[in-house]
């Protein structure tokens, strides 16, 4: 079963500021060009669409997936 996506409220405000929508972050998290490991048990994926470069910051609960934050690093 695959764990459902939250999003922080931090999350959420990069979102906006940055015209990033949820469906782009869900293919980010899904199919990535890039994993990394983080601090305190937090997961880097990125990945190009269109011309932009999305960085996601993800911690896998045991019953979620929590997004923490997300940045357009093009």
């Amino acid at each position: 079963m695959e764990k459902a996506l939250r999003f922080d409220r931090h999350a959420r405000r990069r979102m906006k500021w940055r015209r990033i929508s949820e469906e782009e972050v869900a293919l980010v998290f899904s199919s990535p060009d890039k994993t990394e490991q983080s601090v305190k048990g937090r997961i880097n994926v990125y990945k190009t669409i269109g011309t932009r470069y999305i960085k996601v910051t993800y911690k896998e609960l045991s019953d979620e997936v929590l997004i923490i934050s997300v940045v357009d690093k093009s």
